[in-house]
């Protein structure tokens, strides 16, 4: 007797999900080795990959555990300038390139996750309005701190200072971070393929969290969090897990996007870049990983296809917005795209009821 195997809608959801990376992967990577892909689009493809990781970390703390953060581009920057800094410090160690950037990216996630605990600790006691600002404030003041940190290498190690360069650097050495001035001179080792493997990487630990003993207990404290409260659920350790584990995949994202130029500053990573990650998020949908792909995506790619109507780029790319938000959360749409799933769904069972009957006759 062969066991039937079923398998949830949020199974299949990620199955798709997976594929289409996939094969999306295979196509662009194709048109890459063929060369018929232009050159601006070719130096998009790291960025993206980047901003897909920011955007699938931040549906994590958003969607899922439904709580607002502002700040998510100050995880991104503290792993992008550790990450950076670990691997400028390893050039003479590690000449692997494609191993220094992994090293980079687990520092950078490292730091970040450092960050997000620090940060989520006394944070996360609020909710709502407050949460948004105080996020927000971090974003900002990781920010400031940046644009006044120094690190400089020489024979004697690493030497850091704040407000002013105070490195004292022996003859030889090299400054690494230089205050507003960022960090430059990158050794350019970020790949497409390295932004892949990390977007499948989110993507493997996003589901399996969400769909684990512990992400079912973050979507019921999202869903009434003094019901949880009231079953023994510890309410404080699962938000701060979602929290912390969102951080640490930004803070991965930080030196893929960071070492794909050969400078980085810390402006980069301001208030502009954390709203237009959220705006990733609510474009593809709250608790939806593969919309949030779709959205880092297409609206990284948007400006630059409209760069050719210069004085009328922006006001295209709101309208475009304005537009797309209405046709996702028009009520008649979705009434028709789950009638229309509800027929696929009956014709697909009816094949598979027609063909388990004819081989029941062959057999």
């Amino acid at each position: 007797m062969k066991k039937k195997i079923t398998l949830t809608k949020y199974t299949r959801s990620s199955f798709l999900t997976y594929g289409l990376v996939i094969v999306a992967y295979v196509i662009l990577q194709a048109m890459v080795l063929t060369g018929s892909i232009s050159s601006s689009l070719k130096g998009m493809l790291v960025p993206i990959c980047a901003y897909v990781v920011m955007a699938v970390s931040l549906n994590l703390t958003v969607g899922v555990l439904g709580e607002l953060s502002l700040g998510h581009a100050g995880f991104m920057s503290v792993g992008a300038f550790t990450g950076v800094i670990a691997a400028i410090a390893l050039e003479g160690i590690i000449p692997v390139g494609w191993l220094r950037l992994v090293i980079a990216m687990a520092v950078g996630a490292a730091f970040a996750a450092v960050a997000g605990f620090l940060i989520g600790i006394p944070v996360l006691r609020l909710k709502g309005d407050y949460l948004a600002i105080v996020t927000l404030a971090f974003g900002e003041i990781i920010k400031s701190v940046l644009n006044n940190f120094y690190v400089g290498m020489d024979s004697d190690g690493l030497h850091f200072s704040l407000l002013s360069d105070r490195t004292g650097l022996a003859e030889g050495g090299r400054m690494i971070v230089n205050g507003p001035m960022g960090i430059t001179g990158i050794t350019k080792l970020s790949t497409f393929t390295a932004g892949f493997v990390l977007v499948m990487l989110t993507l493997f630990i996003v589901f399996n969290l969400v769909s684990s003993r512990s992400g079912r207990a973050i979507k019921s404290i999202r869903d009434n969090r003094i019901a949880a409260e009231s079953v023994g659920i510890n309410v404080t350790k699962y938000r701060l897990m979602a929290f912390v584990t969102s951080a640490a995949l930004a803070g991965a994202a930080g030196p893929l996007f960071a070492m794909n130029y050969s400078n980085i500053i810390a402006n980069k990573f301001d208030f502009n870049t954390s709203i237009l990650i959220l705006v990733f998020v609510v474009l593809g949908g709250l608790g939806n990983m593969l919309g949030s792909i779709i959205a880092a995506a297409a609206l990284t790619i948007l400006p630059e296809a409209l760069r050719q109507f210069a004085d009328y780029r922006m006001l295209i790319y709101a309208i475009v917005l304005i537009l797309v938000m209405l046709i996702t959360n028009n009520p008649t749409l979705a009434a028709w795209s789950d009638v229309i799933r509800e027929k696929l769904r009956g014709a697909l069972r009816k094949d598979r009821a027609s063909a388990a009957k004819g081989g029941d006759g062959h057999e």
